[in-house]
């Protein structure tokens, strides 16, 4: 017996139903990265004297574990806002056009989610500043932190 694929209105349902969920896993996971590094640059990063890039480092990694946890969550909370699954058969769920929406899906909710999931930095704009007053405080040599010029 021969299976008809998907139609096209059920791939975009199986779009639809992956991306819901992450946008949400997206958005907690970049924003708890911005969160937890910005906070270990500030505390352990300026005691041990780590870069930048290191404290973003361990932010990813304390969003990593705070995903595992709360990828559950996200999902429930998909599944009570009305989020059914697609009525597909077992082999038409696995066609590769099915597994190509699902991937597509899932992709593209993790960008909408991790684009949104930077409104932390809106909390953030003066870091820069802040750090460039602190570097001019100890050597003196930077005067202005608009323009980017020097004195000596």
């Amino acid at each position: 017996m021969v299976i008809a694929p998907p139609t096209s209105a059920q791939l975009r349902y199986v779009l639809l139903h992956n991306a819901i969920p992450f946008v949400g896993f997206g958005f907690l996971d970049n924003a708890i990265m911005i969160v937890a590094g910005t906070q270990i640059e500030l505390s352990i990063g300026v005691i041990l004297g780590i870069s930048t890039m290191a404290a973003a480092a361990l932010g990813n990694l304390v969003s990593d574990l705070a995903g595992l946890g709360l990828a559950g969550y996200v999902e429930a909370l998909a599944c009570r806002c009305g989020l059914v699954g697609p009525d597909l058969n077992p082999k038409q769920a696995d066609m590769w056009q099915t597994r190509v929406s699902t991937h597509s899906g899932k992709a593209i909710g993790v960008a909408i989610g991790c684009i949104l999931g930077m409104f932390p930095l809106l909390f953030f704009k003066d870091e820069t500043k802040k750090k460039a007053v602190e570097r001019e405080g100890k050597d003196g040599s930077l005067t202005s932190i608009s323009t980017g010029s020097s004195s000596n």
